[in-house]
């Protein structure tokens, strides 16, 4: 039974968990972006650009499943506190990579030296990884609980997913205005306003969070012994094929804009060719893509009543390996003008490749994966759908192996061949909406 809240809507921890709502896409885009500075260091290395993506990714790996665990045995609040302190410790281990280790060696790697301060980076993004994975678990669940449950959490819910794409949107642009054009002077320190500002909103939410209230319901029954279940969610081949859709998902999600910043910053002849302000417009087009993303989850909000889960991953899978396929073939010399941003200028219109575009389209496909691929694969499961939920919170780590992967086809054969790895993902999607999805083993009990 849902347990009702005894006093009026508390808009403070409310407002908090927004903040907090908005930050997760915040830290986690903040790391492709980054990239190209490190990729500029390292000679033009998109492997070493994208290896903070990774490690931000990577720790959903370890991550996800006891972050399940946090929340079942200290509740909503604690985790949270613990995530926000975490994030804290994070962004400021990416802050010491702009102080420290800057000439230090460490080792060689292929034609490159690995410095200090790019060890230092990489331990903050991972460590920044933990935080977001933990307050990924428990923002939903807490603005849920923070509104009642019913349709007025699940209002809370949707808005809090609006902050979540806005400030996915945002950030890249941030980032861009920051760096401008990437120069053999452009360091860490450019973007240190942005990672004092991320700590200063995790500070403030904690301090927020630590002297308010928070409804525990799920800790009164820490007591119930579990019986024991004679399967798992690995035991049906829907959710096997679905788990590994949420990996390739993912990686698809955050490669296309990824490697498009890349390609669109990278001012040589392997690149898009914007001799000026490149990393800016990559910035500024890559936050388009983001804000498409929000465009399509609102669109899939109204027609979900009428459209199934299924009909609608097919349709963006389909439309989504058309838009990347053309972008494949269509040479950089073809233009069009986009939303841009100049240092000196401000905001106006760029020349890009119409490749850019057919990339930032891709947007309003992957926008519904997540919801289609997650109700799809949890369909029919039953009392294994939690455990399901945690195991999923594990395959996020496919947001850093495949844009890795991504950028090592690209130093090697250039940006636009790289865009085949994630047509390759989209005809995996494709197969899971068409044929991958059906639930084979109805066989086995799902009842409690």
């Amino acid at each position: 039974m849902t347990q009702k809240i005894n006093y009026r809507l508390p808009l403070v921890p409310i407002i908090t968990m927004f903040f907090l709502f908005a930050m997760i896409s915040f830290v986690t885009n903040l790391a492709a972006p980054i990239g190209t500075i490190w990729r500029n260091a390292y000679e033009g290395s998109n492997t070493l650009g994208m290896m903070g993506n990774m490690m931000n990714f990577l720790a959903y790996l370890f991550m996800g499943i006891p972050a399940g665990n946090m929340l079942v045995r200290i509740g909503y609040k604690k985790t949270a506190l613990i995530a926000m302190a975490v994030g804290i410790a994070g962004l400021f281990t990416q802050y010491l990579s702009s102080r420290v280790g800057a000439h230090t060696a460490l080792f060689s790697m292929d034609r490159f030296t690995i410095h200090l301060n790019f060890i230092v980076y990489l331990l903050g993004a991972f460590i920044c990884g933990f935080s977001v994975c933990m307050l990924n678990t428990v923002v939903n669940p807490m603005l849920n609980t923070l509104g009642g449950g019913g349709d007025r959490g699940n209002q809370l819910l949707q808005f809090g997913g609006a902050l979540n794409s806005l400030s996915g949107t945002l950030t890249p642009l941030f980032v861009g205005a920051l760096i401008g054009t990437v120069t053999a002077r452009t360091t860490m320190s450019d973007v240190t306003s942005l990672l004092f500002l991320a700590m200063g909103v995790f500070a403030v939410a904690f301090i927020v969070i630590s002297f308010v209230s928070i409804p525990e319901p799920h800790l009164q029954h820490r007591s119930v012994q579990v019986a024991k279940q004679t399967h798992s969610p690995w035991n049906f081949r829907h959710t096997v094929l679905g788990v590994i859709g949420i990996f390739i998902y993912v990686g698809v999600e955050i490669g296309i804009p990824g490697t498009l910043n890349f390609y669109l910053a990278d001012s040589s002849a392997r690149g898009a060719g914007l001799v000026l302000d490149g990393a800016a417009i990559g910035g500024a087009i890559a936050a388009v893509y983001w804000l498409l993303m929000l465009v399509g989850r609102s669109l899939s909000s109204l027609i979900s009543g009428r459209v199934s889960s299924r009909v609608q991953l097919m349709v963006v899978s389909a439309t989504a390996i058309f838009f990347v396929v053309l972008a494949i073939f269509i040479p950089k010399e073809f233009t069009v003008a986009m939303p841009g941003y100049s240092v000196e200028n401000g905001f106006q219109l760029a020349r890009v490749p119409v490749s850019a575009l057919l990339l930032v389209l891709c947007g309003l496909c992957t926008s519904v994966m997540w919801g289609g691929i997650f109700n799809l694969a949890v369909e029919g499961l039953g009392k294994y759908t939690a455990q399901a939920s945690g195991i999923f919170m594990m395959m996020v780590v496919g947001g850093g192996v495949l844009p890795l992967f991504q950028q090592f086809i690209a130093d090697r054969a250039g940006y636009m061949t790289s865009y085949w790895v994630i047509v390759a993902g989209l005809a995996y999607l494709f197969y899971y909406a068409l044929i991958g999805c059906r639930n084979v083993n109805t066989d086995i009990p799902t009842e409690e």
